[in-house]
């Protein structure tokens, strides 16, 4: 493990007498009573004379409904309340990007698992049993299930007005009919991925006096969830109040409403607390998943390896409803190419519904699905030029001042040959050479399945560009409140925002900037709600940038008053004070205690942090001054062994190296990377959500498999500073590049291993084994 180095750190800010700071690897203030079980998650909420809430899903993916009949279900003992679409008391839509969801079905269903009613009774089996008891006549319909075919055939029926293509992107650049001297082409196929989060969708809702309703709960972005849930409630923002409980994981999967709606309406139609908690089986079909995808691709080259165009057809199924699909489809285009220059290129993305099951985001939207295609390409064109795969990427990779093929120019350092360098140079594990072997390290060891005969070893690489942020003209912003004041005799800093913390670190990363701008050790996060200004979603590996901007800004602000009030009362040059271990500091070195400057008068202020603006990708061209404001790089080595009889893969290593900017919290860093790296092995070798016909087949942990302990390799972790000139501390995004590099790595190994041509992902035993 190769820790950052050389860290840059400003004398007028970082202050070396406070420990914890920028730079520095705090431990986590969650970190014990999670570990010890103790930390309570929104699944742990309780209200005195609580009732639990439950919703009725659609077991069919395309069906009209006749009629709903609740008679029953509400002389069930113990209901309180049965709701269908009749009872919402606003607008019965809702959307993150389009507003086409239903809150509950009205005639028709799109979706297996689509909330149709809902029950509110005082105990959750209660509840339960009054769900069985309403009676839904469906008319049942053929679902719509192949995304290639529903965005060309008009013969197939539009699920929603305006018909099935939520957004068809194409980006041209040179000549679109380039030849070359050497041609690979594949089409590539990923299958549906869960997030996979260890705390089910759940939430608390009080009813408030004022007639509105307070909702603690789970999510990645309170000031949306607030809107989308105050306009379906047919209240002003005010009277909806969002306050952040623990987060047991996220991904993406929370940043479309699940119970949210569902939950407050209940409250409000009872009068009384209500508590809703997803199942395992529930969780599966309340929240949206990683986008499918179907991708044709073509590379030409010259003969020494220089790319000359790539053309590129992309489909991406974004189920019933739309959800993030025009961002899957703009991040998939923008990124197709990959870290590399290319002079021609034609991509054409389409983006669509169908009776499958909703998807949206996923850590790495959009990004994931063309980086698998690209990077078995890139192998795939060195085998075809007898190339060395790392040399192909080398001699083809972007740099600073580069173009990508949406005319965007790279303003920030873009060290994509530097990563394959150093992981060219990690050495490569031994190989096993005793006889017989330990099977505990075997594919499918622990099973004693192999002693190793027909066991086979390979290496993949792959690198990939990951935008960071909003993007297309996206006003991206954060806000931040920031008080200092004296508690207990001691000068203490507050940070107030209302950034999700969803097991990223994002609360440490606040004290520590709020330690290196004031000098204060002691710094207190306040609970995240939609009390203070929007901080937009814990996604698209912002928040450190953004909300970290807003943070750093607002402690700036507290600083310079700071500065001023000393300036009026001491008479001191505010321009000359420096703050350090709780005390203002003058250029003559007068000291002065912070605490008896701040007396009992605190000081607060507020700030909104803007990146750069974005601009809107042509709808004909694709062309864009600048579609992202950002793009972090990241590159990955795999070993792997294949038991070439029984099908079985195992990781032997997985080496990463990655530009992270500036490592504000390097074990931090350290821990997403490895975290990151974990979830794109599972998407190459088990995790896929099995879909037939629009249903559903494995949801649940038992039949959708995710990495364990036992599946994870050991990592070198490579972690380079080159800071981005236009970001706070120069930081760039690290949670969600590993996560994408990781799987075409994988694949490349298994396809190095085997000599197959694999083309989907998750890689099965089935496709290894040619059944």
């Amino acid at each position: 493990m190769t820790r950052p180095t050389s860290p840059t750190r400003s004398p007028q800010r970082l202050d070396d007498a406070v420990t914890g700071g920028i730079g520095d690897s705090p431990s986590r203030p969650d970190s014990t009573l999670k570990v010890t079980g103790e930390y309570a998650y929104s699944s742990d909420l309780w209200a005195e004379d609580m009732l639990w809430g439950s919703t009725l899903r659609s077991p069919h993916p395309y069906a009209r409904i006749r009629s709903v009949d609740v008679s029953e279900a509400l002389k069930q003992p113990g209901v309180h309340a049965v709701l269908t679409h009749q009872d919402v008391p606003g607008e019965n839509v809702y959307g993150l990007k389009v507003s086409d969801t239903p809150v509950l079905a009205v005639d028709v269903v799109r979706h297996q698992g689509e909330p149709v009613a809902l029950v509110a009774a005082d105990h959750p089996e209660t509840a339960r049993r009054a769900l069985a008891k309403i009676v839904v006549a469906y008319e049942v319909l053929e679902p719509v299930t192949d995304p290639e075919r529903a965005a060309h055939d008009d013969t197939l029926p539009e699920l929603h007005p305006g018909g099935n293509i939520v957004r068809y992107q194409p980006v041209v650049q040179g000549d679109p009919e380039a030849e070359a001297e050497v041609v690979v082409s594949d089409v590539y196929t990923m299958g549906m991925q869960d997030q996979a989060f260890l705390g089910p969708e759940s939430g608390l809702a009080i009813p408030g006096e004022d007639g509105g309703v307070d909702l603690f709960l789970a999510t990645q972005w309170l000031h949306v969830d607030q809107k989308q849930t105050a306009r379906a409630l047919g209240l002003p923002l005010d009277k909806v109040r969002f306050t952040m409980s623990g987060v047991g994981g996220a991904f993406g999967g929370r940043e479309d409403l699940s119970m949210q709606i569902h939950c407050c309406m209940l409250a409000l139609h009872t009068g009384k607390p209500v508590k809703m908690v997803y199942n395992r089986l529930e969780s599966f079909y309340g929240h949206v998943h990683r986008h499918p995808a179907k991708m044709y691709y073509e590379h030409g080259a010259t003969k020494d390896g220089k790319l000359v165009y790539v053309k590129a057809r992309m489909y991406f199924d974004g189920g019933a409803y739309a959800s993030k699909t025009p961002v899957v489809v703009s991040n998939a285009t923008s990124l197709g190419t990959g870290p590399y220059v290319v002079p021609n290129v034609r991509i054409e993305g389409w983006g669509v519904y169908t009776n499958n099951p909703p998807c949206g985001a996923m850590r790495g939207l959009g990004a994931v699905q063309p980086a698998f295609a690209y990077e078995l390409q890139m192998d795939k064109l060195a085998g075809a030029l007898g190339m060395d795969p790392v040399r192909l990427r080398q001699i083809n990779a972007v740099r600073e001042g580069a173009s990508l093929h949406t005319g965007q120019v790279l303003d920030s350092p873009a060290p994509v040959a530097e990563l394959l360098e150093r992981l060219a140079r990690m050495p490569l594990p031994p190989e096993d050479t005793t006889t017989p072997r330990d099977v505990r390290t075997l594919p499918g060891g622990l099973s004693n399945t192999s002693h190793g005969e027909g066991v086979v070893r390979g290496v993949g690489y792959s690198v990939i560009i990951k935008n960071v942020s909003y993007a297309e003209g996206v006003d991206d912003y954060s806000t931040a409140r920031v008080r200092l004041e004296v508690i207990g005799g001691a000068p203490v800093a507050l940070v107030h925002t209302a950034a999700a913390e969803v097991g990223q670190g994002l609360i440490t990363v606040h004290q520590q900037i709020a330690r290196s701008e004031l000098g204060v050790e002691r710094v207190t996060i306040h609970p995240a709600d939609t009390q203070v200004g929007d901080a937009g979603s814990s996604s698209a590996s912002r928040q450190t940038y953004i909300t970290g901007g807003a943070v750093r800004d607002a402690c700036a602000a507290v600083r310079q008053a700071v500065f001023d009030r000393v300036a009026r009362r001491f008479g001191e040059d505010s321009a000359g004070l420096t703050l350090t271990g709780g005390k203002v500091v003058s250029a003559t070195g007068a000291v002065l205690d912070l605490v008896e400057v701040l007396g009992e008068e605190a000081i607060e202020e507020t700030r909104e942090y803007h990146h750069l603006r974005t601009y809107k990708m042509d709808p004909v061209t694709g062309q864009s001054r600048r579609v992202h404001v950002q793009h972090a790089y990241a590159a990955h080595r795999a070993v792997v062994e294949v038991d070439t009889g029984l099908g079985l893969v195992k990781v032997v290593q997985l080496d990463c190296a990655q530009d992270v900017g500036k490592a504000v919290n390097p074990d931090a860093v350290v821990g997403q990377i490895q975290g990151g790296s974990t979830q794109g092995l599972g998407l190459a070798v088990m995790e896929e959500i099995k879909v037939r016909e629009g249903k559903i087949r494995n949801p649940s942990f038992t039949d959708y498999l995710i990495p364990t302990i036992l599946d994870t390799p050991p990592m070198r972790i490579d972690v380079l500073e080159r800071a981005d000139p236009h970001s706070p501390y120069g930081v760039r995004g690290v949670g969600e590049p590993p996560t994408i590099s990781a799987t075409p790595a994988v694949v490349n190994a298994i396809r190095d291993a085997t000599g197959l041509n694999l083309t989907h992902t998750p890689v099965s035993p089935e496709q290894l084994c040619g059944s």
